[in-house]
């Protein structure tokens, strides 16, 4: 594991990342696949982050994405859970499914099966808004075993929300 994704390490990026929501008014929701709940453990780790953090919502089968974030059965047909188009249907049906003023959502394949040679293990799509915004959008192609990767996926959403919050 390298040093920027130890737990420490993402201890300390959720600190700073609920005092900078906390600073902008800022509630947060999380949209998760393939971490399955991790970016949320994170958050709620810390004490006091009620007052930040709204809801996680942990959707890993194609049914639950339908109906907990309201994606779209047409798109996962056609491009597959783990796609940018996906990624910004979860992160705007996470905002449109709770009170939360800023959003991430993750999909990918964390291995050690279910790549593809179009999409290869550790590719992984993270999605984030701001209510009233636009959602961006950003592949990721992360090495090492199933922790690795998750735990890299969560480091870089935090980051993004991060930039968001900031």
């Amino acid at each position: 594991m390298s040093e920027t994704t130890s737990d420490a390490n993402l201890q300390q990026l959720a600190h700073r990342l609920g005092a900078a929501a906390q600073a902008g008014h800022h509630t947060l929701v999380t949209a998760e696949s393939c971490t399955g709940g991790w970016i949320a453990k994170v958050l709620t780790d810390i004490a006091g982050s009620s007052a930040w953090f709204e809801c996680g919502i942990a959707a890993y089968s194609y049914e639950s994405k339908q109906a907990l974030l309201g994606v779209r059965p047409e798109t996962l047909e056609h491009h597959g859970a783990v796609s940018r188009e996906t990624v910004l249907e979860m992160v705007s049906g996470a905002l449109v499914h709770s009170g939360a003023t800023l959003a991430v959502a993750v999909t990918g394949i964390a291995g050690p099966s279910g790549g593809t040679e179009g999409k290869p293990v550790g590719t992984v799509w993270i999605a984030w808004k701001r209510r009233g915004g636009y959602a961006t959008a950003e592949v990721f192609h992360f090495d090492g075993d199933r922790e690795a990767v998750r735990r890299r996926t969560v480091e870089a959403a935090l980051q993004g929300l991060m930039r968001l919050a900031g």
